[in-house]
Protein backbone atom coordinates (compact mmCIF):
# COMPACT_ATOMS: atom_id res chain seq x y z
CA UNK A 1 0.00 0.00 0.00
CA UNK A 2 0.93 3.71 -0.64
CA UNK A 3 1.97 6.12 1.95
CA UNK A 4 -0.86 8.30 0.57
CA UNK A 5 -3.27 5.42 0.61
CA UNK A 6 -1.81 4.70 4.36
CA UNK A 7 -2.90 7.57 5.45
CA UNK A 8 -5.99 7.78 4.01
CA UNK A 9 -7.20 5.06 4.88
CA UNK A 10 -5.78 5.84 9.36
CA UNK A 11 -7.96 9.71 8.66
CA UNK A 12 -10.91 7.43 8.26
CA UNK A 13 -10.38 4.76 10.88
CA UNK A 14 -9.52 7.44 13.47
CA UNK A 15 -12.83 9.58 12.78
CA UNK A 16 -15.07 6.61 13.24
CA UNK A 17 -17.24 5.89 15.96
CA UNK A 18 -16.44 3.33 18.14
CA UNK A 19 -19.47 0.71 19.40
CA UNK A 20 -19.58 -2.30 21.23
CA UNK A 21 -16.63 -2.99 22.52
CA UNK A 22 -14.10 -2.35 19.46
CA UNK A 23 -14.11 -1.11 16.01
CA UNK A 24 -13.65 -3.67 13.27
CA UNK A 25 -11.81 -2.67 10.40
CA UNK A 26 -11.95 -5.20 7.02
CA UNK A 27 -8.75 -5.21 4.45
CA UNK A 28 -9.15 -7.30 2.09
CA UNK A 29 -7.61 -8.74 -0.92
CA UNK A 30 -6.35 -11.70 -3.26
CA UNK A 31 -3.39 -13.55 -1.99
CA UNK A 32 -0.15 -11.81 -1.74
CA UNK A 33 -2.05 -8.31 -2.25
CA UNK A 34 0.41 -7.04 0.67
CA UNK A 35 -2.37 -7.31 3.59
CA UNK A 36 -0.59 -8.44 5.74
CA UNK A 37 1.97 -5.43 5.60
CA UNK A 38 -0.66 -3.14 5.04
CA UNK A 39 -1.98 -4.42 8.53
CA UNK A 40 0.96 -3.67 10.54
CA UNK A 41 1.78 -0.75 8.62
CA UNK A 42 -1.68 0.61 9.35
CA UNK A 43 -1.59 -0.57 12.85
CA UNK A 44 1.59 1.36 13.53
CA UNK A 45 0.18 4.55 12.03
CA UNK A 46 -3.03 4.53 13.97
CA UNK A 47 -0.08 3.57 17.05
CA UNK A 48 1.04 6.76 16.43
CA UNK A 49 -2.16 8.68 16.64
CA UNK A 50 -2.63 7.68 19.93
CA UNK A 51 -5.32 5.37 19.24
CA UNK A 52 -4.68 1.49 20.45
CA UNK A 53 -5.06 -1.03 17.33
CA UNK A 54 -4.14 -4.46 16.60
CA UNK A 55 -3.72 -6.18 13.59
CA UNK A 56 -5.76 -9.83 13.45
CA UNK A 57 -5.51 -12.13 10.66
CA UNK A 58 -8.17 -14.50 8.85
CA UNK A 59 -5.08 -17.40 7.77
CA UNK A 60 -5.48 -19.03 11.55
CA UNK A 61 -8.87 -20.34 10.45
CA UNK A 62 -7.16 -22.43 7.78
CA UNK A 63 -8.07 -26.18 7.95
CA UNK A 64 -5.52 -28.71 9.09
CA UNK A 65 -3.63 -30.11 6.05
CA UNK A 66 -5.09 -33.91 7.94
CA UNK A 67 -8.76 -32.45 7.19
CA UNK A 68 -7.76 -31.13 3.79
CA UNK A 69 -6.21 -34.26 2.36
CA UNK A 70 -9.45 -36.69 3.63
CA UNK A 71 -11.63 -34.05 1.84
CA UNK A 72 -9.44 -33.71 -1.22
CA UNK A 73 -9.22 -30.16 -1.00
CA UNK A 74 -5.21 -30.14 -0.26
CA UNK A 75 -4.45 -29.02 -3.65
CA UNK A 76 -6.69 -25.89 -2.90
CA UNK A 77 -5.56 -24.86 0.06
CA UNK A 78 -6.36 -21.38 0.28
CA UNK A 79 -9.81 -21.59 -1.27
CA UNK A 80 -12.83 -20.35 0.29
CA UNK A 81 -13.71 -23.98 1.12
CA UNK A 82 -10.34 -24.84 3.20
CA UNK A 83 -11.15 -21.94 5.81
CA UNK A 84 -13.60 -22.95 8.90
CA UNK A 85 -15.79 -20.11 7.43
CA UNK A 86 -18.75 -20.45 10.70
CA UNK A 87 -15.63 -20.32 13.42
CA UNK A 88 -14.51 -17.32 12.04
CA UNK A 89 -17.54 -15.01 11.30
CA UNK A 90 -18.46 -16.76 15.22
CA UNK A 91 -14.98 -14.97 16.30
CA UNK A 92 -15.44 -11.85 14.40
CA UNK A 93 -18.86 -11.78 16.05
CA UNK A 94 -17.55 -12.09 19.27
CA UNK A 95 -14.37 -9.50 19.01
CA UNK A 96 -17.14 -6.77 17.68
CA UNK A 97 -18.90 -7.33 21.56
CA UNK A 98 -16.32 -9.29 24.06
CA UNK A 99 -13.37 -7.75 25.76
CA UNK A 100 -10.99 -10.13 25.30
CA UNK A 101 -11.12 -12.59 22.61
CA UNK A 102 -8.15 -15.18 21.98
CA UNK A 103 -7.74 -16.15 18.13
CA UNK A 104 -5.06 -18.68 16.40
CA UNK A 105 -2.63 -17.34 13.88
CA UNK A 106 -0.92 -19.20 10.88
CA UNK A 107 2.50 -20.56 10.48
CA UNK A 108 3.83 -20.74 7.09
CA UNK A 109 7.02 -22.25 8.11
CA UNK A 110 5.24 -25.36 9.71
CA UNK A 111 2.56 -24.75 7.23
CA UNK A 112 -0.55 -25.20 10.42
CA UNK A 113 -2.55 -22.73 12.42
CA UNK A 114 -1.38 -22.07 16.31
CA UNK A 115 -4.08 -21.75 18.38
CA UNK A 116 -4.41 -19.29 21.14
CA UNK A 117 -1.58 -17.41 19.87
CA UNK A 118 -3.18 -13.83 19.05
CA UNK A 119 -4.66 -11.97 22.18
CA UNK A 120 -7.16 -9.31 21.52
CA UNK A 121 -7.82 -7.50 25.15
CA UNK A 122 -10.14 -4.57 26.29
CA UNK A 123 -7.41 -1.98 25.45
CA UNK A 124 -7.56 -3.14 21.31
CA UNK A 125 -10.04 -0.57 20.88
CA UNK A 126 -9.33 -1.01 17.07
CA UNK A 127 -9.46 -4.25 15.06
CA UNK A 128 -7.55 -4.55 11.58
CA UNK A 129 -8.83 -7.63 10.19
CA UNK A 130 -6.83 -8.96 7.16
CA UNK A 131 -7.39 -11.53 4.95
CA UNK A 132 -8.77 -12.96 1.30
CA UNK A 133 -12.33 -13.57 2.42
CA UNK A 134 -13.11 -10.66 4.72
CA UNK A 135 -14.81 -8.91 2.24
CA UNK A 136 -16.06 -11.71 -0.19
CA UNK A 137 -19.66 -11.87 -1.35
CA UNK A 138 -20.32 -15.29 -1.08
CA UNK A 139 -22.03 -17.61 1.58
CA UNK A 140 -21.22 -17.57 4.22
CA UNK A 141 -18.51 -14.77 4.31
CA UNK A 142 -21.22 -12.66 3.07
CA UNK A 143 -22.34 -12.68 6.91
CA UNK A 144 -18.93 -10.90 7.70
CA UNK A 145 -20.28 -7.70 6.10
CA UNK A 146 -22.62 -6.12 9.11
CA UNK A 147 -19.96 -7.07 11.42
CA UNK A 148 -17.33 -4.07 9.83
CA UNK A 149 -17.51 -0.76 10.75
CA UNK A 150 -14.94 0.20 7.51
CA UNK A 151 -13.36 -1.67 4.97
CA UNK A 152 -10.85 -1.62 2.11
CA UNK A 153 -10.01 -3.98 -0.67
CA UNK A 154 -6.63 -4.43 -2.27
CA UNK A 155 -6.93 -4.42 -5.44
CA UNK A 156 -3.22 -5.64 -7.39
CA UNK A 157 -2.82 -6.57 -11.19
CA UNK A 158 -2.49 -10.10 -11.96
CA UNK A 159 0.73 -10.05 -13.18
CA UNK A 160 2.39 -8.23 -9.60
CA UNK A 161 0.28 -10.78 -7.97
CA UNK A 162 2.12 -14.19 -9.84
CA UNK A 163 5.63 -12.74 -9.68
CA UNK A 164 5.11 -11.83 -6.01
CA UNK A 165 3.72 -15.78 -5.20
CA UNK A 166 6.48 -17.44 -7.15
CA UNK A 167 8.65 -15.39 -5.28
CA UNK A 168 6.89 -16.71 -2.11
CA UNK A 169 7.43 -20.12 -2.45
CA UNK A 170 10.56 -19.98 -3.64
CA UNK A 171 11.37 -18.71 -0.41
CA UNK A 172 9.03 -21.94 0.67
CA UNK A 173 12.01 -24.49 -0.85
CA UNK A 174 10.08 -24.70 -4.22
CA UNK A 175 11.75 -24.70 -7.56
CA UNK A 176 10.75 -21.63 -9.33
CA UNK A 177 9.34 -24.51 -12.01
CA UNK A 178 6.95 -25.72 -8.96
CA UNK A 179 6.65 -22.02 -7.39
CA UNK A 180 5.11 -20.67 -11.03
CA UNK A 181 3.31 -24.17 -11.45
CA UNK A 182 1.68 -24.24 -7.59
CA UNK A 183 1.25 -19.76 -8.24
CA UNK A 184 -0.49 -20.58 -11.63
CA UNK A 185 -2.45 -23.57 -10.57
CA UNK A 186 -4.03 -22.35 -6.90
CA UNK A 187 -3.35 -18.96 -5.65
CA UNK A 188 -4.51 -17.32 -9.21
CA UNK A 189 -7.10 -19.46 -9.47
CA UNK A 190 -8.21 -18.27 -6.16
CA UNK A 191 -7.06 -14.84 -7.01
CA UNK A 192 -9.73 -14.50 -9.87
CA UNK A 193 -12.47 -16.24 -7.39
CA UNK A 194 -11.97 -13.28 -5.00
CA UNK A 195 -11.75 -10.23 -7.48
CA UNK A 196 -15.09 -11.66 -9.10
CA UNK A 197 -17.16 -11.38 -5.88
CA UNK A 198 -16.07 -8.94 -3.53
CA UNK A 199 -18.50 -7.08 -1.60
CA UNK A 200 -19.21 -3.65 -2.00
CA UNK A 201 -16.40 -1.42 0.36
CA UNK A 202 -15.54 1.58 1.76
CA UNK A 203 -12.27 2.06 -0.05
CA UNK A 204 -10.47 0.34 -2.59
CA UNK A 205 -6.35 0.53 -3.86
Amino acid sequence: MERENLIELADRIAALPISGARALIALAGPPASGKSRAARELVDELHSRGLAAVAVPMDGFHLDNEVLDARGLRARKGSPETFDAAGFIHAMARLKQEAEVILPSFDREIDKSVAGSVVIGPEDRIAVVEGNYVCFSEAPWDQLAGLWDFSCYLDVPEDVLLERLVQRWIRFDHSPEDAEARARGNDLANAQRIATAVSQTDLRF
